[in-house]
């Protein structure tokens, strides 16, 4: 494993007058992530932000209520990952609820068409004659300035709704809902593209319902919130209090085996019981399935898992997308290790890098870029951008993950600013963020953004670092506290699931399955033994039975053979000393 700095999360003040009916370990633990009241932890629906909020959502509705009443054919125009399909799916579902009559759903091919609502895309409905009257695009459209100009030259009306980073200029789109527009108000600007989708439809039925347009009876659009939260984790958007309760109300639906068959048959191939599942399945399980369609082929068929209405439909492509989730890892794989070799060239140690990394081979995927930049990110920490040929031969297609301190897509608004010939396109968030550049640009656009990253970070940001909760006392490791945890989120970004540092005494040691270390722990300041496993740490590691392992660490119940015990699920060690 990397070398890194353990930092312990700030332990705030005590408070009082909240959370007096929590255990202990939770108040500790949401007072670190901010909570300081007891409302800021209400899951309930009633404590959603407003929809009337979100600019532009007035317009958006009377346009979507006149497709109601005068029968036009909606275009659901998605995006190729996992918000994208939840958002697509969300739509679909709640505007047949609400009564339009004719809708249907497209979704940009990766490697054909690029991200969003681009001309190529409406020129090739107009071909097939199949353009709508009202196209809606979900989880994109505030960059598609050409796209929106070229629908609407066709007579075809454009409601965007998206949550990226609006650019300088807005498309000339009949109506826009984004909550990260200029001049929107709405306080939840982490929505994701899902959420936001989610409020069009929830504004939509009073619209529908204050003028006596409804179906009878009127649809539960709860009923859509299993999506909502499939997707609000999957995209990583921050979890702030409006998006932990679509998550929460998502899960106790899934749970409840009230979700959507795809979703179930997602949980179900991958071996998880939908009744203890928690964000970090949404995140790590059921996500990645969804996504490897739009990377590996179609995310058509994603999204056609996801509006199956029979189990066995469901069972049949969520096999399908496990099938295309385990050619992705094989992908990935071979596509790590070649990265790796680049690194090894360029520096012979890390200390030698670029700042920021612009990685490239000939023979890399599109669709899986983003997760080898994710990895490389993890293994240098340093904000990476993996290149893999366009479709056309003359271009690059890059996608970008950042460490903290650095906003990739405003550095990478500072190389445009500098260098407006390099990147054709460009947009993201905090984290992550896509470019195209001129295959022969890769070197002045390396020099340029590795610049921009000097310009920004200090050499101290470079340093890989964990953050923890503390330590646990003797007492606290046991079941009880896994249970608590798990119970007590819903966790994810910028509400991150709690873990926990300490040093063990490590009984015995062994590799299992070729990759992973499985430990024999008792903690030093004294306690019962405890098991342990570290996922993917290769087959060589040190013998820590001799010196003892500093643990960070994440308690967990752990179910075998009927039994059930307390297992450490370890995310970082080091021998002691």
């Amino acid at each position: 494993m990397t070398p890194k700095k353990i930092l312990r999360r700030p332990q705030p003040a005590d408070a009082p007058g909240w959370g007096q009916n929590l255990p202990p370990i939770l108040r500790r633990l949401y007072a670190a992530r901010g909570v300081h009241s007891d409302e800021q932890l209400q899951y309930t629906l009633k404590h959603l932000a407003s929809p009337m909020q979100l600019r532009g959502i007035d317009r958006a509705v009377e346009l979507l209520a006149e497709a109601v009443v005068q029968k036009h054919r909606v275009m659901v125009l998605g995006d190729f990952d996992a918000d994208g399909a939840t958002s697509t799916a969300v739509a679909m579902l709640g505007l047949s609820m609400l009564g339009v009559s004719s809708v249907d759903f497209r979704v940009p091919s990766r490697f054909s068409d690029g991200y969003g609502l681009t001309p190529g895309i409406i020129h090739r409905l107009q071909d097939e004659g199949d353009l709508p009257d009202l196209l809606v695009t979900v989880d994109n459209g505030i960059s598609a300035l050409e796209g929106v100009r070229v629908a609407r030259e066709l007579g075809i009306k454009v409601v965007i709704t998206d949550h990226h980073l609006a650019g300088d200029q807005l498309p000339d789109a009949d109506a826009i809902v984004n909550p990260n527009q200029p001049g929107c108000p709405f306080l939840s600007k982490n929505a994701a593209g899902v959420g936001v989708m989610f409020y069009v439809l929830t504004a939509l039925r009073k619209h529908l319902r204050d003028n006596n347009l409804l179906p009878d009876p009127e649809p539960n659009l709860g009923t859509l919130l299993d999506l909502v939260a499939l997707g609000t984790v999957a995209d990583v958007v921050p979890l702030d209090h409006n998006n932990r309760i679509f998550v929460e109300q998502g899960i106790r639906r899934i749970r409840k085996g009230e979700a959507r068959p795809g979703i179930l048959a997602l949980l179900e191939v991958a071996g998880r019981d939908y009744t203890q599942i928690s964000s970090t399945d949404l995140g790590f399980v059921v996500g990645p399935r969804l996504n490897a369609a739009g990377r590996l082929d179609d995310m058509s068929i994603g999204i056609a898992c996801l509006l199956a209405d029979g189990r066995d439909e469901a069972l049949r492509l969520a096999r399908e997308l496990d099938n295309f989730n385990r050619e992705r890892r094989t992908i990935e794989k071979d596509m790590k290790h070649q990265a790796q070799e680049l690194l090894a060239s360029m520096s012979l140690d890390i200390e030698g890098l670029p700042w920021g990394l612009a990685l490239f081979d000939q023979d890399w995927h599109q669709g899986v870029i983003g997760i080898l930049a994710a990895r490389i990110r993890e293994q240098t920490h340093r904000p990476t951008i993996a290149f893999a040929p366009d479709d056309d031969g003359l271009h690059l297609k890059g996608s970008a993950r950042s460490i903290p301190g650095l906003h990739i897509r405003d550095a990478l608004a500072v190389v445009d600013a500098k260098h407006p010939e390099l990147m054709k396109k460009y947009g993201g968030h905090a984290m992550a963020a896509g470019m195209t550049i001129a295959r022969d640009d890769l070197e002045n656009f390396s020099n340029a953004f590795d610049q921009a990253v000097r310009d920004t970070l200090k050499a101290e940001d470079l340093e890989a670092a964990i953050t923890t909760d503390g330590p646990l006392a003797p007492e606290e490791l046991n079941l009880d506290t896994a249970y608590q945890l798990k119970r007590g989120g819903p966790w994810g970004q910028h509400f991150p699931e709690p873990v926990f540092d300490g040093e063990f005494r490590v009984v015995s040691q062994r590799v299992v399955g070729e990759n992973h270390l499985k430990l024999v722990l008792q903690p030093v300041e004294g306690g019962g033994i405890i098991d342990g496993i570290a996922f993917n740490t290769g087959p060589e590691v040190p013998d820590y039975t001799r010196t003892g392992a500093r643990l960070v660490y994440k308690p967990d119940a752990n179910t075998f053979r009927g039994r059930t015990n307390l297992q450490l699920l370890v995310d970082y060690l080091e021998p002691l000393g």
